[in-house]
């Protein structure tokens, strides 16, 4: 991690975050993450480092992404791309327009959370509710 660390800002506020440890949220420790006491966002951390698994998040990007991960999931755990996280990835990015190191449900803002969400109901319509 190196001797000094990261400087994180928060998009919803512009006020530099905290590195604590998650149990200040969760009341458990999942490890670290950047906590703006400002306004309540946060983001985790790759374990082992100080590199946000992504962007802040305020309650209602929390709420978006996990209905994006509720919808994105099942095709690469035991859908279309089964065990291949990687390759839905990619078929997510192409199908969303974006380059393939931005398309991650930890970087996405509200309004791509739900264009996964429509892109997903759209397979679902096109394979008959199957994956």
């Amino acid at each position: 991690m190196g001797d000094t660390m990261r400087t994180v800002w928060c998009d919803y506020c512009d006020t530099h975050t905290d590195y604590v440890d998650s149990e200040e949220i969760y009341g458990k420790s999942y490890g670290m993450i950047y906590l703006c006491r400002s306004c309540g966002a946060y983001v985790g951390v790759h374990r082992g480092t100080d590199i946000p698994l992504g962007r802040l998040a305020n309650a209602e990007l929390r709420d978006w992404k996990k209905m994006a991960h509720a919808n994105f999931d099942p095709v690469w755990t035991h859908g279309r791309f089964k065990g291949r996280r990687s390759d839905a990835y990619k078929w997510l990015a192409d199908q969303m327009g974006l380059p393939e190191e931005e398309t991650h449900i930890g970087m996405f803002n509200v309004k791509q959370c739900q264009q996964l969400i429509m892109i997903m109901d759209f397979e679902r319509d096109k394979n008959y509710g199957k994956y």
